[in-house]
């Protein structure tokens, strides 16, 4: 961890490459890189890295997500819905890791300004939310039906008689071709959706938050997130679907044969059993879509995903056959968080002096727990269920240059930059056309393993947590909620996160003593003990079938409305996020003591 010492993080220019990684910046887009001739407003902004979602270094071609993601998030906020005191958040890559900063309005003439139209495009949408809501499902789903019929081929040696005969006049080249562009529009059409109703969320959830610590001083953060708990939250239906079938397992009789092997072996031998075909066919229909989730972020095309590798929620689904044998309780305590939301918000109802008042109140949190499943759901829908489909269908088209001799590995296509691949395929086709050898084998394996080098020399590279003089203080709403990127948080990491006592966002409450258990990435998580407290950089929706297994969650990253703060309270899990340095200050195997009312983390 490298800071200045002088109350700054460093100066992106400043930064060295690391040995072996030279010319790294021609691995992305020339925009993407800090520059010379950017150089005043880049060295005058303030840089986090986003670990939540980018926590390593970006393969040339898996920066898309990255750019339209941001790209996505910043069009609303500027010129759909015109977010009164935030423009959208720049990006940077460094050394191979992201960077982010938020541009936010400084006038605060301007601020008024926007809010009328604020009013008019956001309430539209608040006004007629289900309606719209249905229509995006529709949408949503159509563009990953769309990407899913999409096919790639090896280029045939003959073209089909029939498209002789039809006068169809394209060749399988073209459709090689056309069907790669149309892949990377149906990712950028699924990020122009994402963003359609997520700032809108944060949007109305901010409001309420406001009214709050408006009229009651005195309130926590945790008691404004506990008033919209219990919510039916669709990311939750991978983790629901495990736990019918451990269930149903049970009562059909067929628990037995499910718990050892690979997930194949046992799916071939619960298909001999009595009542097999019946679990199996409940099998079937959880698994298209809700196992299409990702065991990481989704934003890496090597995240492993529940449907191509069954092994992962086969450990999930074994460790639930095992509670519903001893008897035990796996459903979520949803029916107690709604109790309690409600006991909550009635106390402070009951605190406010006008009817003006509590019908705002009202109001406002009633908008807040009706949008407020959409935080959760969208990421169900695109970074999981999406980003599934479209990364399978870049590894069919890796196999193409596989066979064209283009690359050696599969994965190796993830070593161009996106707009390299159309020149690749036309090479390809053009070869194919005219009968000659194309260059690509000649060019492009040699080219991959030099990428590989400089990729690898990059993950030596620590990144710091931030870039740039930190702002007085931060006032960008989502940074606060979703990053949790505070004034207090910076002063954190610049301070280097020594002692026993760590201090983050009280993110769920309850208090809990056990045993540590630091996991750097979801391949780790088979490690996990009954009981123990999870550690981790950050947590991945797909994690919630551990949570059944331990006691608590403490994160380095992330706010109040990150999804290991919402997921936790869903589960009424104790938990703190946003600590900074939990990974690096503790130990697996050490006791600790998470406390998700203070917002503390002791090592005892």
């Amino acid at each position: 961890m490298s800071t200045k010492g002088d109350g700054r993080f460093p100066n992106p220019f400043e930064i060295e490459t690391p040995a072996g990684a030279e010319g790294w910046e021609e691995l992305y887009p020339y925009y993407t890189v800090f520059s010379e001739d950017r150089r005043e407003d880049e060295e005058n902004a303030f840089w986090f890295q986003d670990g939540m979602h980018w926590r390593e270094v970006l393969y040339p071609f898996d920066s898309i997500f990255m750019e339209f993601a941001i790209k996505s998030l910043s069009q609303y906020n500027t010129h759909f819905y015109v977010i009164p005191p935030a423009l959208g958040i720049d990006f940077r890559i460094l050394n191979g890791y992201t960077y982010l900063t938020p541009v936010g309005v400084a006038d605060p003439k301007e601020i008024e300004a926007r809010i009328p139209l604020f009013m008019e495009r956001a309430g539209y949408y608040f006004q007629n939310w289900d309606k719209l809501y249905d229509q995006w499902k529709v949408k949503i789903k159509g563009v990953i039906a769309e990407m899913d019929a999409l096919e790639f081929a090896p280029l045939p040696e003959l073209e089909d008689m029939e498209w002789i005969k039809e006068g169809r006049g394209l060749s399988s080249s073209y459709d090689l071709m056309s069907n790669y562009n149309k892949l990377i529009d149906f990712g950028l059409k699924g990020w122009q959706y994402h963003f359609e109703f997520l700032n809108l969320g944060y949007a109305a959830y901010l409001d309420y938050f406001g009214f709050c610590k408006q009229v009651f001083p005195d309130i926590s953060d945790l008691s404004i997130a506990k008033m919209v708990a219990g919510v039916d939250i669709e990311l939750f239906e991978p983790d629901e679907k495990l736990k019918a079938l451990a269930k149903s397992a049970v009562e059909l009789g067929v628990a037995d044969s499910l718990k050892s092997g690979t997930a194949e072996e046992a799916l071939t031998r619960v298909a001999s059993v009595p009542n097999g075909s019946q679990w199996l066919q409940q099998f079937e229909d959880a698994k298209d879509p809700w196992f299409n989730f990702s065991g990481g972020t989704g934003f890496y095309h090597h995240d492993p995903v529940w449907i191509d590798d069954l092994d992962v929620p086969f450990t999930y689904l074994r460790n639930y056959i095992e509670k519903v044998e001893a008897g035990e309780d796996i459903a979520r305590p949803t029916e107690a968080l709604r109790v309690e939301r409600d006991r909550i918000a009635e106390e402070y109802a009951g605190l406010l002096n006008t009817d003006e008042d509590r019908e705002t109140f009202q109001g406002k949190l009633g908008l807040a727990r009706t949008v407020f499943p959409y935080v959760e759901n969208h990421n169900f829908y695109v970074e999981h269920w999406h980003h599934s489909v479209f990364w399978r269908k870049m590894r069919d088209l890796g196999k193409v240059f596989v066979e064209a001799g283009f690359t050696a590995e599969i994965d190796d296509i993830f070593y161009l930059r996106r707009d390299e691949i159309p020149e690749a395929l036309f090479d390809m086709s053009s070869g194919w056309a005219v009968g000659n050898p194309s260059r690509g084998p000649k060019y492009w394996p040699a080219e991959v393993e030099r990428r590989k080098g400089i990729v690898n020399a990059l993950r030596e590279w620590t990144p710091p947590p931030a870039l740039g003089e930190p702002p007085e203080v931060v006032t960008e709403p989502f940074t606060i909620m979703l990053w949790g990127i505070t004034s207090e948080s910076i002063n954190t990491w610049l301070g280097g996160g020594d002692g026993d006592t760590l201090k983050g966002f009280a993110a769920s409450p309850g208090v809990v003593e056990g045993i540590a258990r630091v996991l750097k990435d979801s391949s780790q998580i088979d490690q996990l003990k009954e009981g123990e407290i999870l550690v981790a950089s950050i947590t991945a929706p797909s994690w919630a079938p551990i949570f059944s297994r331990i006691q608590g969650t403490v994160t380095d990253i992330g706010g109040m409305m990150s999804h290991a703060a919402i997921v936790c309270r869903e589960y009424g899990l104790p938990a703190v996020v946003g600590t900074g340095f939990a990974t690096q200050n503790i130990k697996t195997g050490q006791r600790i003591r998470v406390d998700g009312d203070a917002g503390t983390v002791t090592v005892l």
